[in-house]
C-alpha cells in the first residue's frame, strides 16, 4: 500500500484530499505562496492527529501545519524548494545562473514537488511533505464562565469562539478581519493580535494552556486553566509563535474577559501623524481602561473603500489621515467618548469626527476597517511592499515618514499606504504601485526598496512580524532584528523537538 494509501485507509474518505480536491489548501491567502504535497490530511481527532504524525515520523515525510489558510506570511503552505524561484517571483532581476522563465508573471512562488533541507555536506535531501489541515478538529469542547475560560479545538474560527463566549456572558477578546476562517490554531501559531491588543493582548496574552502532539507523535497535555503557575520553564510560550515548527496544537484553554455591552467608536480625522501619541495619551486620560482599539485609517484607503461598497463618507473634513477610537464597557460610554473628542478639537489634534451612535453605524465604521487591504483596492497590490511592522509607539510617526521618504528617492509614484493597530505601534505598511504603467519600473527597484526599508525598521528598534508570523515571506530577512546568539538558541529549542527537522521546515527560522 502507498503512503497516501495507507493514511487514507486509516483515516477514510474525508480524512485525505489529493489532486483538485487538495489545490486550495496548497496556495496562500495572498497568493504569492504555492507548494505541492503529497496530500492534505484532514484528521478529526487528537489521537487521528498523533497517528498521522508518527507516520509521516516514520517515513520521513514533513508536515506542514494548517488552520484556516488565512496567513500572510505563507507559513502554512508547503514551503518553496528552490528559493531562486522565490526572487524571481518577488520581481528580482536574474543574474548569473538565474532560473528559466519569467517566475514572477503572476506574483506567485513556483510550485514544487517537494521540501528540501540542507544535507550535512552541504548540498539537499528530498522531503515530500503532507498538509496537515486541522479542519475537521473544530469543536468548543466546553464554555467555563466560572473560570473565565473556554477550551476549543485548533480548527475552531475565532468568529465561533466569540459567540460561544457571548452565550455566557464573557468575551474572547482578539478580533481581526478574518475572524469567519481564521483559526484558534492558526492564530496560536502565529501569535495573532488584531483590532483589540491595546486593550487585551496578543494571542499569547489569551492563552492560558494548550494541547499539542510532538515531532514524534507523543501527545503533549498542557490544557490547564491556572492563571498563576511559577512550576518550571512554561512551554505552551515555545508554541505560540512558532508557526507550527515545534509540534501541532490541537486544542488551546483560553481566557476570557468581562463582557462589554457597552461599545461605541468615533473616527477622527487627525491633523498629523505627530498627533498619535498624545491622542492616544489623552484617550487613555479621558476614557481609563475602555479605550479597546486605536487604529490608523489612511484617507485614501477610506475613499476607496466607501467607493467600492457604495457608502457614503462618513467625514465631512479630508485629511491624510483617521483614527478609529472604540470604547467598550459594562458602563455607558458616551459621555467620555463625548468628552476626549471634544479636548483633542479643542487642541487642534482633530478636525471632525463622526460618532456611531447606533449599531449599525458601528458595524459599518468597523467594515471600513476591515476592507482596508490593499488586496481589496489595488490589482497591483501583488507586486508591492508588503510590512507588518511594529515599532516603539513614541517613534511610529518618525518611521512612517522615513519609510514614505526612502519610497519617494527610490520608487517615485508609488504610494506608501498604511493602516492598522498605531495604538500598540503595529502597522501593517504597503508600498506599491497603483496603475499598471508604474509596475515595470517599480518592481526594478523593490528589492532595494525593501532592504532599505528593512534596515530603517531595525534602526527603530523594530520588527518585521508583528502579528502575521514569519513563515517563508519573512525567513531570509529577518535575521538582522536579533543577535546571532538568539537564533541560535532557537535552533537548539527546534531541534530538541523537531531532530527529524519534519514539522514545518524551511519557515520561521533563518537557515544556520
Amino acid at each position: 500500500m502507498t503512503f497516501v494509501g495507507g493514511l487514507r485507509s486509516d483515516l477514510g474518505p474525508a480524512g485525505v484530499l489529493t489532486g483538485a480536491d487538495a489545490a486550495p489548501y496548497l496556495t496562500g491567502q495572498r497568493g504569492l505562496f504555492t507548494g505541492e504535497a503529497l496530500a492534505v490530511v484532514r484528521p478529526a481527532s487528537v489521537d487521528e492527529t498523533a497517528a498521522v504524525v508518527r507516520t509521516c515520523a516514520s517515513a520521513g515525510v514533513a508536515v506542514v501545519p494548517q488552520g484556516g489558510n488565512t496567513g500572510m506570511s505563507g507559513g502554512a503552505v508547503p514551503a518553496v524548494a528552490d528559493r531562486s524561484w522565490a526572487a524571481a517571483a518577488l520581481g528580482r532581476s536574474r543574474g548569473e545562473g538565474g532560473v528559466p522563465g519569467d517566475g514572477g508573471a503572476d506574483g506567485r512562488h513556483r510550485p514544487v514537488a517537494s521540501d528540501r533541507s540542507p544535507g550535512d555536506d552541504g548540498g539537499v535531501v528530498e522531503k515530500p511533505s503532507i498538509v496537515l489541515s486541522m479542519s475537521r478538529m473544530n469543536r468548543i469542547v466546553s464554555v467555563d464562565p466560572d473560570r473565565w475560560t473556554i477550551t476549543a479545538e485548533a480548527g475552531a474560527t475565532i468568529d465561533a469562539v466569540q459567540q460561544a463566549a457571548a452565550a455566557v456572558n464573557r468575551l474572547f477578546a482578539p478580533d481581526w478581519g478574518a475572524r469567519g476562517t481564521a483559526t484558534v490554531g492558526g492564530a496560536i501559531a502565529t501569535d495573532a493580535g488584531g483590532n483589540n491588543v491595546v486593550r487585551y493582548g496578543n494571542m499569547r496574552d489569551n492563552v492560558l494552556g494548550l494541547e499539542a502532539v510532538l515531532a514524534d507523535g507523543r501527545v503533549w497535555n498542557g490544557l490547564r486553566a491556572l492563571r498563576k503557575d511559577s512550576s518550571g520553564y512554561d512551554l505552551k510560550h515555545l508554541f505560540i509563535g512558532a508557526e507550527g515548527t515545534l509540534g501541532v496544537v490541537t486544542r488551546a484553554v483560553l481566557r476570557l474577559h468581562p463582557a462589554t455591552p457597552h461599545t461605541q467608536s468615533a473616527l477622527a480625522a487627525i491633523t498629523g501623524l505627530d498627533r498619535l501619541t498624545p491622542l492616544l495619551e489623552l484617550a487613555t486620560s479621558c476614557c481609563g481602561g475602555d479605550v479597546s482599539a486605536f487604529e490608523l485609517i489612511p484617507g485614501v484607503g477610506l475613499e476607496r473603500v466607501c467607493e467600492r461598497f457604495g457608502l457614503a463618507r462618513p467625514l465631512g473634513t479630508s485629511e491624510e489621515f483617521c483614527v478609529l477610537v472604540r470604547l467598550a464597557s459594562a458602563e455607558p460610554v458616551s459621555e467620555r467618548l463625548g468628552a476626549f473628542l471634544a479636548e483633542a478639537s479643542q487642541r487642534g489634534w482633530i478636525t471632525d469626527a463622526a460618532v456611531a451612535v447606533t449599531d449599525e453605524q458601528e458595524a459599518r465604521l468597523w467594515a471600513i476597517r476591515d476592507e482596508l487591504s490593499p488586496m481589496f483596492l489595488w490589482s497591483q497590490h501583488e507586486h508591492g511592499v508588503k510590512l507588518d511592522t511594529a515599532v516603539p509607539i513614541d517613534l511610529f510617526g518618525a518611521y512612517h515618514d522615513e519609510v514614505r521618504s526612502l519610497a519617494a528617492d527610490l520608487a517615485p509614484g508609488a504610494s506608501t499606504y498604511g493602516f492598522g493597530h498605531v495604538g500598540d505601534g503595529n502597522i501593517h505598511l504597503y508600498v506599491l504601485p497603483t496603475s499598471d504603467d508604474q509596475v515595470a519600473p517599480f518592481l526594478a527597484v523593490r528589492e532595494q526598496l525593501q532592504e532599505r526599508i528593512d534596515e530603517a525598521t531595525f534602526a527603530f528598534g523594530g520588527t518585521l512580524s508583528a502579528e502575521h508570523g514569519i513563515g517563508q515571506l519573512l525567513r531570509d530577512r529577518i535575521r538582522p532584528q536579533k543577535p546571532e546568539i538568539e537564533w541560535d538558541l532557537m535552533r537548539a529549542v527546534k531541534d530538541a523537538f523537531d531532530p527529524q527537522g519534519i514539522m514545518n521546515p524551511h519557515k520561521t527560522l533563518p537557515p544556520a
